[in-house]
């Protein structure tokens, strides 16, 4: 019974498989992965596969099925990977078994699979469908500037609030109706954004790292600087620089951005701000935006870096951007009912206040820095910057 069930077993040389995957995840996603199974024997089997993605991936194995004879299946598994990086996928490991069930045999399959793990855009596409809607909940509008500089948008019916020095008298005469001239801010400013990538950022949040959310946040600034027609520059550093991309325009450039900073990862070491914002110095030339993504509490004892950013501020206008401390938020929030809950209580009440103190130093250097919630980072990063754009302040 063995050796006739061993013969209605299809060879291995009858089974043909293939892989079929995106080329580009993003990190948290799931993605589907399609595996093609063809028998070209007489006789049907039952299978068992595995395939052989990296650990970071979710690995839903093994995978149960079965093929008839002569026939051909496609069997689709949803995986997504939470580590950002390229990786290459190598083999697949398929196991089948006769009619009976008393023989299994197994396949090794060398494929190649590379594979770009990319930050997560789900924000980044949110605002570029709908911008508006995207930065409501944070209170900003999305304005034309109000004092008449800028560029020329367009001529536009005269509404009651609208400003009289803006009424465009040609048009009126011509068309016998009060017509206004509208101005948007001007295009082309530059933005420079800063990542750190330093130990800090490597602090774990509800989803990811520090590093991971201000990744995501700064594409979508870099989304919305773009889409106006700004230039965006970005400078990854730790102890020293990691990346470089020089400033470009367009759409396109977004992708350029990507590929550039979607495998960066957090460095034990502390971050060198004196060297970066002395590489800034010799590598933006024009007045910019500087955006600084980091830990701001990090951030605030940096002495050495301050001397530097007095010297940045005369040419370029300057934001930090940080995500807040939940536990010290949470344990100011606490009823001191113990002792000890007291003792926790009144130490997170003291380093806010250092904090707050350390702050209003720097912001007397005509240097702002805020913080918001993980969840809101990328909003916030854009609120200010359109706010800037509004207020014409670069």
């Amino acid at each position: 019974a063995s050796l006739i069930d061993l013969l209605l077993s299809p060879r291995k040389s009858q089974i043909k498989l293939s892989r079929t995957m995106p080329e580009e995840m993003e990190r948290g996603i799931s993605y589907p992965v399609k595996i093609t199974i063809r028998n070209i024997s007489a006789y049907s089997f039952s299978f068992r596969l595995l395939d052989g993605l990296p650990q970071s991936f979710n690995r839903p194995f093994p995978f149960n099925g079965k093929v008839r004879n002569d026939s051909e299946i496609n069997t689709v598994y949803e995986t997504a990977a939470s580590v950002r990086g390229e990786y290459v996928i190598k083999k697949l490991y398929f196991r089948y078994t006769s009619i009976l069930g008393l023989w299994e045999k197994q396949i090794t399959l060398e494929m190649q699979n590379k594979v770009k793990v990319i930050p997560d855009l789900t924000e980044t596409k949110q605002y570029l469908e709908n911008a508006q809607q995207f930065l409501m909940y944070e209170g900003t509008k999305i304005r034309k500037h109000q004092t008449g500089a800028g560029d020329f948008a367009k001529i536009r019916s005269y509404v009651i609030g609208d400003d009289p020095r803006k009424i465009n008298w040609r048009q009126t005469a011509k068309l016998r109706e009060v017509m206004t001239n509208e101005f948007e801010p001007e295009h082309g400013k530059h933005i420079t954004i800063l990542l750190d990538c330093g130990r800090m950022m490597g602090a774990e949040l509800k989803k990811g790292n520090r590093l991971e959310k201000s990744l995501e946040a700064a594409l979508t600034v870099a989304a919305a600087a773009l889409q106006k027609g700004d230039y965006v520059a970005v400078i990854a550093f730790s102890k020293e620089i990691k990346a470089f991309v020089p400033p470009g325009k367009g759409m396109g450039h977004l992708q350029t951005i990507l590929q550039s900073i979607y495998s960066l990862g957090v460095d034990a070491a502390e971050s060198n701000y004196a060297a970066v914002f002395h590489y800034l110095e010799t590598m933006q030339k024009k007045r910019s935006l500087i955006l600084l993504f980091s830990d701001v509490r990090t951030f605030l004892h940096e002495e050495g870096a301050l001397i530097y950013l007095k010297r940045i501020r005369q040419r370029h206008l300057f934001l930090m951007v940080g995500i807040e401390d939940e536990t010290i938020t949470k344990r100011i929030k606490e009823e001191p009912s113990t002792v000890e809950k007291a003792m926790i209580k009144s130490m997170a009440q003291q380093q806010i206040l250092l904090k707050k103190k350390e702050k209003l130093k720097w912001e007397k250097q005509g240097l702002q820095l805020i913080e918001a919630r993980e969840e809101r980072l990328a909003a916030a990063a854009v609120s200010h910057y359109i706010d800037i754009m509004n207020r014409n302040l670069l």
